[in-house]
């Protein structure tokens, strides 16, 4: 609650906050957007292999031109403006940046990056969730040895859903389940980057006028998106993913209590203590009424009647037993509120939500019958989605993680809805993660 005040004595000593920033894209956008207008922030570097891109960036954000003209990390810390770059070691290299934002959403370069960045020292905000799924706990791990924090992203929903989580605990509540809004209908599950747009409604126009990668909104569009972010938020909280994957339950808002409890209460759950989706859509497509699509949720019990009272008392929505109650964020800004989780780190040395543990795991599941030489194309793509499971399940399975299914060749075939496992594939490349990847077995968590 005292951010501003803590950062306000910063500036005035002359040590404002100073960040690194890898990758420009949307998500890089919107923390540029915001940074100019908090005192005592300093985006110092911008890496970017497109270093045109990240001007225009820059530029559509409302930035002067020559705020980001240093043409040195070290000038740009002197006169107070951004040196972009192509080179992350760049970044890495500068001794006055103490937090880097990894914000590529490459689970292999983000893995690297933020390596990288906690062996020299710096506090990192993983923005790229898909690589927090891939090798979290290990990189947690490190960050912790080297007395540097390693964080989820505030604004994006896995931080939010770690906040609500923490919320239920920090108030005695019995959690019962984590997850967030998405819309979703079991048709969606195929979808390709060839079928996508048809999902979102717009015609060949409009997708043509805009500036949209078909492979990451089909990432969203498949359940993907929502495999990755609620693994992580079970490495994070301790919560579990479902065996059989997320049921993607319809529910509105004030449903949530209800769907979101054990079926031994009334409820849609196999069991206590699991993550999920609520879905904006019903299994037929029609819209739910009062959906939390863009929000996030926790269901909660009531540990005795006094409590159970003061539920009803204070207008808490509940199921109809009163035992039963829900709290929810309608929104998440994204990148505009990344900056939290940056003051967090450098101000009181504290993640937003951090995967301590492998609990969760997001798994590649085949779309279709495939043969051997085939190769895999990754997350948003045509051969696979991502499936949410328990860590034990993957690792008892050997299964292929998402992040590592782009670009590799099968040896054998697979057959539709198929998890897809690490003997199913030549494993060429890569070998660095892949042996990071092993290491998250020490964290395992039944």
């Amino acid at each position: 609650m005292n951010l501003k005040s803590l950062l306000a004595a910063r500036h005035d000593a002359g040590r404002p906050v100073r960040v690194g920033l890898i990758g420009a894209g949307k998500f890089g956008s919107m923390i540029l957007a915001q940074a100019r207008f908090i005192e005592g922030y300093h985006i110092v570097g911008v890496a970017d292999l497109d270093v045109d891109k990240a001007r225009g960036s820059f530029k559509r954000t409302g930035w002067d031109d020559t705020q980001y003209a240093a043409p040195t990390m070290a000038q740009a810390v002197r006169t107070g403006t951004t040196c972009i770059t192509d080179d992350v070691a760049a970044l890495l290299a500068c001794d006055d940046i103490e937090c880097i934002i990894e914000a590529t959403g490459h689970p292999l370069a983000g893995t690297r990056h933020a390596l990288a960045a906690i062996d020299a020292g710096k506090h990192v905000i993983m923005v790229n969730v898909e690589a927090d799924v891939l090798c979290g706990a290990v990189l947690a791990n490190r960050a912790a040895q080297q007395g540097v924090v390693y964080s989820m992203a505030y604004g994006d929903q896995p931080a939010a859903i770690c906040e609500l989580v923490d919320w239920v605990h920090a108030c005695g509540f019995e959690l019962c389940a984590a997850g967030k809004g998405m819309n979703f209908a079991p048709p969606y599950r195929y979808s390709t980057p060839d079928t996508v747009w048809g999902y979102f409604g717009w015609s060949d126009e409009e997708v043509a006028a805009g500036d949209f990668n078909p492979k990451m909104y089909n990432s969203f569009t498949d359940g993907t998106k929502a495999a990755i972010e609620m693994a992580a938020v079970a490495n994070a909280t301790g919560l579990y993913c479902p065996e059989d994957g997320l049921a993607f339950h319809p529910a509105g808002l004030h449903d949530l209590a209800t769907v979101f409890r054990p079926e031994s209460e009334g409820g849609r759950l196999a069991r206590t203590g699991l993550v999920d989706i609520a879905s904006s859509r019903e299994p037929d497509g029609r819209v739910v009424l009062n959906n939390i699509q863009y929000g996030m949720f926790v269901t909660f019990r009531a540990p005795d009647e006094y409590t159970r009272a003061c539920f009803q008392q204070y207008g808490l929505l509940t199921d109809q037993t009163g035992w039963y109650g829900s709290m929810w964020r309608p929104f998440h800004l994204i990148g505009l509120e990344t900056s939290v989780s940056v003051l967090n780190a450098c101000l009181r040395g504290e993640a937003t939500g951090s995967s301590t543990r492998w609990r969760g795991d997001a798994v590649a599941t085949s779309k279709g019958d495939f043969a051997a030489g085939d190769y895999l194309d990754g997350e948003g793509g045509f051969k696979v989605w991502a499936k949410a499971i328990p860590a034990s399940q993957s690792h008892r399975l050997n299964a292929l993680p998402i992040g590592l299914a782009h670009h590799i060749r099968l040896k054998r075939p697979i057959k539709r809805d198929q998890i897809v496992c690490l003997d199913d594939v030549e494993i060429t490349d890569d070998q660095d993660i892949f042996e990071m990847r092993a290491a998250q077995v020490a964290f395992l968590e039944g």
